[in-house]
């Protein structure tokens, strides 16, 4: 028997992305729920065109939302998907080849960039051995976690960013990271409107100013994405 699956989508002001998503990836025999604000009124259409999701409202921040969007599943993994990343076809198989190794409490697929530029092979290639050498998959390779394990760890802590960093390395801790070979694709766009090079280098500024110790509520503000986010209350956990 096929595991339950519980894909988990936050979203926030990014209705074009979701649709893109919602129409080109099959979620067929997965649970899917999509975690909005409060009052975000451009997702009703998607809301009508899809009543057989599960639709919820939570408190604004990556973190808090997928937390939420956690708290309703009902699947013995938990896909965490970016509203603007698809998953590959086949992906059901990648995570029930995780789950038959116990020692395997969390996985993420390959990191590719809806572009034909150059630049985006570069950058993909640099992902590729980030996870090779570290073992550190970013939220848009859509990392996918046993829920008993997400659960015994509190879940995402309450972060304006890097959220996704801190939850694999505490998943580390406790598992093994499982690579599936198959790609999931994010939208070239905010590389595209942002700078294909300053993007990349505002990236690993980030990185290596976390791994350097400075806080999280630092950081957003060098992350205009997220530079309005409300600072968190010291790090809260929400599960």
């Amino acid at each position: 028997m096929s595991v339950p699956l519980s894909v988990i989508i936050p979203v926030y002001r990014d209705a074009d992305a979701l649709a893109r998503t919602l129409a080109e990836t099959d979620f067929s025999g997965a649970e899917l729920i999509v975690a909005s604000v409060s009052g975000d009124d451009s997702l009703a259409p998607l809301r009508l065109a899809h009543p057989r999701s599960v639709w919820i409202d939570a408190p604004r921040g990556r973190a808090a939302q997928m937390n939420a969007g956690a708290a309703a599943a009902h699947g013995e993994w938990l896909v965490f998907l970016h509203a603007d990343t698809r998953l590959p076809a086949g992906w059901r198989a990648a995570i029930e080849l995780a789950n038959r190794d116990p020692r395997v409490n969390a996985g993420c697929f390959r990191f590719a960039l809806d572009s034909a530029s150059a630049k985006a092979r570069i950058i993909e290639i640099g992902v590729r051995v980030r996870v090779a050498l570290l073992g550190l998959p970013y939220g848009d390779q859509a990392l996918f976690v046993r829920r008993d394990a997400f659960v015994a760890l509190g879940g995402y802590a309450d972060l304006p960013i890097m959220e996704d960093v801190d939850l694999v390395q505490r998943l580390r801790r406790t598992g093994r990271l499982h690579r599936s070979v198959l790609t999931a694709t994010t939208s070239a766009r905010r590389w595209e409107r942002d700078g294909w090079l300053r993007r990349t280098a505002r990236h690993l500024t980030l990185i290596v100013l976390y791994g350097c110790g400075v806080p999280p509520a630092r950081l957003v503000g060098l992350d205009p994405a997220r530079r309005s986010h409300p600072a968190p209350p010291g790090g809260r956990m929400y599960l």
